[in-house]
């Protein structure tokens, strides 16, 4: 059984870590394009088979709720970014597509983002620990909930083996 106090002071730790890198993030995101967490419904767009899903599996992916994905679908989707149509195999559900404008649009976006994160998250830890972290991060949030859409699955031979 783990111990109340060091599972308390880990989760402290690690969300005062995650509001500092947000917080940093957030002020050098380009948000005249787009805002951080239209980018994060594009990412998870992006990292799903053919860059298509299904809402309720983006639903489960992103951090906003449900009724704010359906009405930032709606923007994106008035913008050209995304496309929705009825799914083929479930007439009640919704499949998400990125366009061709929005995958331009994210692919701009990402390059920057991506610089922002590597000087943030990269500033205190250097590679071994940052696979480390990924690692710890993930088998956290795996324990308590299902895998990521559009995450690779992996058991712990085939991780083992990709970070060396």
């Amino acid at each position: 059984m783990t111990d109340r106090a060091i599972a308390v002071a880990a989760w402290e730790s690690l969300f005062r870590a995650q509001v500092t890198v947000i917080r940093t993030l957030s002020e050098s995101f380009p948000s005249e394009l787009i805002s951080l967490n239209e980018y994060d419904v594009l990412f998870n767009i992006c990292r799903a088979p053919g860059r298509r899903l299904r809402l309720k599996d983006l639903n489960r992916s992103v951090l906003i709720s449900q009724p704010s994905v359906s009405r930032m679908l709606d923007r994106l989707s008035s913008r050209g970014l995304v496309t929705k149509v009825p799914d083929p195999v479930d007439g009640r559900g919704t499949i998400v597509s990125i366009t061709d404008d929005g995958f331009t649009l994210y692919r701009q976006v990402a390059y920057q983002h991506i610089a922002a994160i590597e000087r943030s998250v990269g500033a205190g830890l250097d590679d071994d620990e940052l696979v480390t972290l990924t690692d710890l991060c993930r088998r956290m949030r795996l324990a308590i909930a299902d895998p990521l859409i559009g995450e690779p699955v992996t058991d712990d031979a085939s991780a083992d083996e990709a970070t060396g």
